[in-house]
């Protein structure tokens, strides 16, 4: 007899429920997103859908109906009752028995969570401190797939030096971006915000692209090329673009402190560009 055991408790694997055969949960089969609301509203669905929808295709999961996951969506929202939440949600290939190559015919899996997001405004004052790790992803990136050990492990490693945030490094010694997020440095002599091209070895992060437009609002021009570590350590501002925090000013990296300790100004500029831009979206 094939028999299973979760804990303790011993079964035969045709009495084990789904959730324990999910190819999720032995593969990472499968592909995610999280997006959040401000003050009632959500942001950026559209954006998060479509990208939502092109990871399922660049893994091969053709059966799932985006409209279906907008309405699932939107009804976890209004059931959570947050003004502020942020909420998750993931879509497997399926649950069968383990095989690296899928049957044909399995039914997708979804799953969501809604939680309230609590915002800490005085962080932003502080900023965070960051530290730097190699970059041990797969080599695609900009596949928002469930796979994140590398992010877990690498956050793990800075954490023990005090940094609230990882910042990959690739093999060319070129930053990636952060383990969680999309990262960005400013040049003060040229007005400028930089961020690596997309590509690849990034997400194509939706609060990145938010940043990138408003920075025309903000009087700043927007670079996209490469950075190294160094490189980095020697920008006027540096901070983080990430849905659940927006905009995250560093104020250490790898022990060095960046600019004045503090939440730089043209950081601040575009913190303020981007609570305004909330306000608008909102009212729309």
């Amino acid at each position: 007899m094939d028999v299973a055991m979760i804990d303790d408790r011993m079964l035969p694997i045709s009495e084990l429920d789904r959730p324990y055969l999910d190819r999720g949960l032995y593969f990472g089969d499968g592909v995610y997103e999280v997006l959040r609301s401000y003050d009632g509203h959500l942001v950026a669905l559209d954006e998060h859908l479509a990208r939502f929808e092109r990871s399922l295709r660049e893994i091969q999961i053709f059966n799932v109906d985006i409209e279906t996951i907008r309405q699932k969506v939107l009804s976890g929202f209004n059931a959570g009752g947050y003004a502020n939440a942020k909420i998750y949600f993931h879509v497997t290939r399926g649950s069968e028995s383990r095989d690296h190559l899928p049957g044909s015919g399995i039914t997708p899996n979804f799953l969501m969570t809604v939680s309230e997001l609590k915002d800490k405004p005085e962080t932003k004052e502080r900023g965070i401190a960051v530290s730097t790790h190699p970059d041990w992803r797969w080599k695609r990136c900009d596949i928002k797939s469930l796979n994140l050990l590398p992010n877990v492990l690498a956050r793990i490693e800075v954490q023990k030096k005090g940094a609230s945030e990882a910042i990959l490094v690739g093999d060319d010694g070129m930053i990636t971006e952060g383990a969680g997020s999309a990262f960005f440095a400013v040049d003060g002599k040229e007005n400028a915000v930089i961020t690596r091209p997309l590509g690849n070895e990034i997400l194509p992060s939706i609060t990145r692209a938010m940043v990138m437009r408003i920075s025309q609002n903000a009087r700043l021009s927007v670079i996209e090329k490469t950075l190294t570590p160094a490189q980095a350590a020697e920008c006027d501002e540096l901070f983080l673009a990430v849905t659940t925090k927006d905009i995250m000013p560093i104020t250490q990296f790898d022990g060095v402190r960046i600019g004045s300790g503090q939440c730089g100004e043209l950081t601040r500029r575009l913190i303020d560009e981007f609570a305004a831009f909330l306000k608008e979206v909102n009212k729309s």
